[in-house]
């Protein structure tokens, strides 16, 4: 059992590289959770006001965008519903969140993704080492006609790789890496 921590060797704390300092993006974060709020402050998102409902949210996002070169979208039913154990209210949270993916589509964003930051599947009723889905949309994203879902996305385009690589994905997509090589 630790009871104490001795701190030493440090000066002060630098805080953390925002969006707007590492990839020179601006960015608008709308979650209902506190713990996804608190995290979009300390990386330098404007945070929205607490949205009412998944709908007033994705209207935070059409009303927005266009300030905004990033906007972040947490929807915490599909993970509360998981941890409940309730796997028929899990699939009702992840399909009315499904019919709100057109509203953001019809903004014609650059890049559109769709994901979750870990797996919490009902039977397990806990967060979970599964692999998350991952839906990108963008003018050079390449359409396989595939259904998405889970056993769908395992063989989609982008295969399986680790969440640290999904910015690069985006800004990639978004025609905003700089250019590699020679």
């Amino acid at each position: 059992m630790v009871n104490g921590v001795l701190a030493r060797g440090f000066a002060m704390f630098e805080g953390y590289p925002t969006l707007k300092d590492r990839f020179g993006l601006t960015a608008l974060a709308v979650a209902q959770y506190p713990m996804y709020r608190g995290v979009a402050r300390l990386v330098g998102m404007e945070v929205h006001e607490i949205p009412g409902s998944d709908e007033e949210a994705v209207g935070v996002v059409e009303r927005r965008l266009g300030d905004y070169d990033f906007c972040f979208v947490h929807f915490k039913a599909p993970d509360a519903r998981g941890e409940d154990g309730n796997f028929d209210a899990k699939v009702a949270a992840i399909e009315r969140i499904d019919a709100l993916v057109p509203r953001l589509a019809a903004l014609e964003p650059e890049v559109l993704m769709v994901t979750g930051d870990h797996s919490t599947p009902a039977g397990y009723g806990a967060h979970s080492w599964h692999a998350v889905p991952v839906l990108l949309a963008s003018r050079w994203a390449r359409p396989t006609g595939a259904a998405f879902g889970e056993t769908a996305c395992r063989g989609g385009d982008l295969g399986q790789f680790e969440g640290k690589h999904l910015m690069t994905l985006a800004l990639g997509h978004a025609g905003r890496l700089a250019k590699f090589g020679a």
